[in-house]
């Protein structure tokens, strides 16, 4: 058996059994990959499953409010992919009449579609013999073959992708590219995995040049930044605070926050109050003030570190209209801020 025969017949063996793997239909194919980059399985799962029912067809995502997507995708992260999906799903049902493309070239034109995603559709919907290249396929093929080209370099993008190209079954595209992805997954994993019993153990390069922990060799990623992020939660006497639409461009665009003052440094009970910020948001009204965690919660980000205080202001009306405390949950947010609100009790207020 060769390379891909080998896989093809693993897969057949040990594969998963998630819901979109048993159909074609590309909606469903396109959503699970959607939804599932840069996300653990058991952790998109539940997502997949969510959006499937409420929306069973491209129709009736197209038709939803986009706030409606990001609060159905609140948790998951990443949002500009929740956004690029209403917009696809918009297109397609608006301009294709509800039809995929059935060609890699036509699938690729698709906003948040890029090769990998194309290339999954592709061969699995439509049989086209395009591979698909994700985190999974490099460690797989890094090792087997002995390849040290760093994977998030523009050389080792072309040469991964046409090694991958020249292994894909092109009789059955399809079952190989899930298999290969399936492989790196269960298999062939990042920490650990199972070389004993690997079908593959016995060409496998790293394995035997005990190279399986220095491959695949990534490049460094670049410097993290930090950010201090001060969230303003009012309290009015009526029982309203202020929750405003995040409208500037980033990973958290059109999703809702307290009102947010960003700081190069973090504040102190004594500089919050005399930051210029505050003192021009709160002109002229009487407040008290508290710092809800003494201790900073960091939410890490791919490239930046966010500190964060929340800073309870308790005011006897608002400096501009607000909501009910039980309208927050219905407004998408970041897990960030939707942390803060299961914990926080507005009901002692």
């Amino acid at each position: 058996m060769n390379f891909s025969k080998i896989l093809t017949y693993w897969y057949s063996e040990f594969k998963r059994d998630f819901p979109w793997r048993n159909t074609k239909e590309p909606y469903f194919i396109w959503l699970s990959e959607i939804i599932m980059q840069q996300t653990q399985t058991k952790q998109g799962l539940p997502y997949y499953e969510a959006f499937v029912t409420k929306f069973p067809t491209v129709f009736g995502l197209a038709k939803a409010q986009e706030s409606e997507v990001l609060k159905l995708w609140q948790g998951l992260g990443y949002y500009s992919r929740a956004r690029n999906l209403h917009f696809t799903a918009k297109y397609v049902v608006d301009e294709l009449n509800g039809v995929f493309p059935n060609q890699y070239k036509d699938l690729i034109k698709l906003k948040g579609i890029g090769d990998y995603t194309a290339s999954a559709i592709a061969s699995i919907c439509y049989n086209e013999p395009t591979a698909v290249v994700d985190g999974n396929v490099y460690r797989v093929l890094s090792r087997y073959f002995g390849i040290s080209t760093p994977i998030n370099s523009s050389e080792g993008i072309k040469e991964f992708k046409a090694l991958a190209t020249s292994l894909i079954d092109k009789d059955n595209p399809g079952d190989y590219n899930q298999a290969i992805m399936e492989f790196g997954a269960t298999q062939c994993k990042p920490q650990n995995p199972d070389c004993n019993v690997c079908p593959l153990i016995s060409n496998c390069v790293a394995f035997n040049k005990n190279l399986v922990k220095e491959l695949p060799v990534k490049l460094k990623k670049t410097k993290v930044s930090t950010k201090y992020f001060n969230f303003l939660v009012f309290i009015s006497a009526d029982g309203k605070t202020l929750f405003e639409k995040r409208t500037s461009k980033g990973i958290w665009q059109n999703l809702y926050q307290f009102p947010l003052l960003e700081t190069k440094s973090p504040l102190t009970i004594d500089t919050f109050k005399n930051h210029p910020y505050i003192k021009e948001y709160l002109k002229g009204s009487s407040f008290k003030y508290s710092l809800y965690n003494d201790m900073d919660v960091i939410h890490k980000l791919s490239h930046q570190h966010l500190h964060t205080k929340f800073w309870i202001v308790e005011i006897e009306k608002l400096p501009k209209a607000g909501i009910p405390f039980d309208n927050l949950t219905a407004h998408p947010t970041s897990i960030l801020i939707s942390n803060f609100i299961d914990e926080f009790d507005f009901s002692a207020y």
